[in-house]
This record gives structure tokens, C-alpha cells and sequence, in this order.
């Protein structure tokens, strides 16, 4: 759920929807999403003072609060 979330998300805010791509990691207490987008899109997704990125990973927060493990978000080149 929590993939396709993020992947909903990054797809709204990029020029180039074809290039985001979200892996999972997952771990014993917590999951690892790893974002993709275009090295032009970069910018769009971590916003002004990474305030984007912050707001990302308070609502995957939210909603990997159901499932009782961590989430992290990471955003890769």
C-alpha cells in the first residue's frame, strides 16, 4: 500500500512520470521505500528546503502506522 502511495504521489509532482520508479526493502522492523524519478525532477519531489520530502514522509508515516513497522523514504539520483 504503502508503494503505491508514494509512487502516486511522485508521479503527481514530476514533469516525467514514466521515469518514477519505487523499490521496497523490507527489514524485520522496518521497510525502506527507495525513490527514482529523472535527474530534472529531482528538485520537485524534495521542494524548497526539502519541505516536499518532509510532507512525503509524514504521510507515509500515517499510513505505515497501520501496519505496525517503521517506514523510512529514501530519495535516490
Amino acid at each position: 500500500m504503502e508503494k503505491d502511495l508514494i509512487e502516486y504521489l511522485a508521479k503527481s509532482l514530476v514533469d516525467d512520470p514514466s521515469q518514477v520508479q519505487v523499490n521496497v526493502v523490507e527489514g524485520e522492523k522496518s521497510t525502506i521505500l527507495e525513490l527514482r524519478v529523472a535527474n530534472n525532477d529531482i528538485g520537485k519531489v524534495i521542494g524548497k528546503h526539502g519541505r516536499i520530502a518532509k510532507a512525503i514522509r509524514t504521510v507515509l508515516q500515517a499510513a505505515g502506522a497501520r501496519s505496525g513497522k517503521h517506514t523510512v523514504l529514501e530519495i535516490l539520483d
